[in-house]
């Protein structure tokens, strides 16, 4: 047996002459997180619809209430355009409402894209309601604030459904090129990234291990973190590099009080090579404003240095209440808060500089003499491929 959904697609209706570019990477997106699963999928003036078998709804749900593009979905019944019919159906959906104790508050909503139907889309609620009013004793029309809604959708065929579900929205993941994420243990940057892949970017995601000042499990915790990641960025690759060797002659070498901002300068020039290896566009970054010293603006300036990338920085304006609200909605918030720390805190100085002077930096990074331990750093570094498959 089949379930049908009807898929609102949000943004991407507002969308010109390359609206068919963002429709056909939508198509595709969802085809590839329902991969194993026969399903066909079809769009029809600004709405897409996917029929899969019941047996797979939940996945199909799961994967349909994560794909950005998808402004909202709906389980929905397709029938013929046939008033009659669809008067029954309507009756149907009512009395199931009122059984499963939703109120009887209710509304019936209508949109008729066929213009060739012959009653039109007041004149169509007016008839379903009267046959609710009918044949379901004590439901009340309610407009303003129904406690359910019927849908009817009057296209090439009718359809009918009722709750819809939310999707995150934004655009299709792809749609805007791609980018490479800065991913470290924390709550901030798993949040940066799905910020981006809303946005369309496609990402990978970079980690900087130091073991054996960092551990294996905080090495997972970051592998957990991408993978939690990559359901939502349609697969993902995750680049390990090795830097302990930079980290400790940047300590040892270095002005103590600038350690953490030569670490990420680093770290940015390393992302830049990486990236361009793998046709990146960008990198992208966890950094909000002031929220610790080596993200005052003097520090952004520096460290951003590092490339000739743009760097997205979608939580720079963000308090941490907000970054942490997102953690806990795309299930990222309960790995970051493990306790298992991350190069930046274990080899962060007890007073930082947090007003740095930029030529100064430039120069004092170009004495460390490091350049050779950190191209060894990205030859090495190890990529592992997260499909973004649920477990």
């Amino acid at each position: 047996m089949k379930r049908l959904y009807l898929i609102k697609i949000g943004e991407i209706a507002l969308k010109g002459g390359n609206r068919n570019f963002f429709e056909k990477r939508l198509k595709k997106n969802i085809k590839f997180a329902l991969r194993g699963i026969k399903c066909t999928v079809w769009g029809s003036r600004g709405r897409f619809f996917i029929e899969a078998p019941e047996e797979s709804a939940s996945r199909v749900e799961d994967v349909l209430g994560r794909t950005f593009g998808i402004k909202g979905y709906s389980k929905v019944q397709r029938l013929p355009k046939e008033l009659e019919q669809i008067t029954e159906e309507a009756v149907r959906m009512a009395k199931q409402n009122i059984s499963d104790g939703r109120g009887l508050r209710f509304k019936i909503q209508t949109r008729r894209a066929d213009k060739g139907f012959p009653m039109n889309s007041y004149e169509i609620s007016c008839a379903l309601g009267e046959a609710v009013l009918k044949e379901v004793k004590g439901t009340v029309v309610d407009l303003k604030n129904p406690d359910w809604t019927i849908n009817v959708e009057m296209r090439e065929t009718a359809y009918l459904y009722g709750r819809v579900e939310k999707g995150p929205g934004g655009l299709p993941v792809s749609c805007a090129g791609s980018g490479l994420l800065l991913l470290s243990g924390g709550i901030d940057s798993p949040v940066a990234g799905w910020l981006m892949a809303k946005r369309g970017l496609k990402l990978d995601a970079i980690y900087f291990h130091t073991y054996p000042y960092t551990s294996d499990e905080a090495r997972q915790k970051v592998i957990d973190l991408a993978e939690i990641l990559s359901k939502y960025t349609c697969g993902l690759n995750l680049h390990i590099v090795p830097f302990t060797d930079v980290q400790l002659a940047i300590k040892e070498r270095g002005f103590e009080k600038a350690t953490t901002l030569l670490m990420r300068y680093a770290m940015v020039k390393i992302a830049d090579r990486i990236a361009k290896e793998n046709n990146g566009l960008a990198l992208v970054t966890g950094e909000a404003l002031s929220q610790v010293a080596s993200q005052t603006p003097e520090s952004i300036r520096y460290t951003g240095s590092g490339t000739d990338l743009p760097i997205f920085r979608p939580l720079i304006g963000m308090d941490k209440e907000e970054i942490i609200r997102i953690a806990e909605n795309i299930d990222t918030y309960r790995t970051s808060i493990l306790p298992y720390e991350d190069c930046c805190t274990l080899f962060a100085p007890e007073h930082p500089i947090t007003h740095p002077d930029f030529d100064r930096l430039t120069a004092e990074f170009s004495e460390l003499g490091i350049e050779d331990m950190m191209d060894k750093a990205a030859d090495e570094t190890e990529k592992i491929y997260l499909n973004g498959a649920d477990k």
